[in-house]
């Protein structure tokens, strides 16, 4: 008789083990907000959507077409202007991320 042991794993976890292919970037949306300045809270219809995200993953690159490998404008960490429509919606641990190819990306802040 075999037993095997199930290991859960943290979000943080997976998060560190997935790698993006090619020239794909795995974000994580800002969450809207919620209130007003003075205080009124904001139905979800209201809201819109977000198109601010911080990079959570990148994949290694793009290649051309003598097969070089094409570095990627974005690294983990930076805060990046999604389109508002496009990308691939992820979901790990109740948490909502989406993929998106680095010529999607319309910027960065510095």
């Amino acid at each position: 008789m075999v037993f095997f042991s199930v290991v859960r794993r943290s979000a943080a976890d997976i998060l560190r083990s997935f790698t993006p292919l090619f020239d794909r970037v795995l974000v994580e949306r800002f969450a809207p907000e919620v209130k007003t300045k003075g205080g009124i809270l904001l139905p979800e219809k209201s809201q819109g959507k977000v198109l601010e995200a911080t990079v959570v993953a990148t994949g290694p690159g793009a290649r051309n077409e003598k097969g070089d490998l094409l570095p990627m404008s974005v690294k983990v960490g930076d805060h990046v202007l999604l389109p508002e429509y496009g990308g691939t919606k992820v979901i790990v641990e109740e948490k909502e991320y989406h993929i998106f190819r680095e010529s999607d990306i319309l910027g960065k802040w510095n």
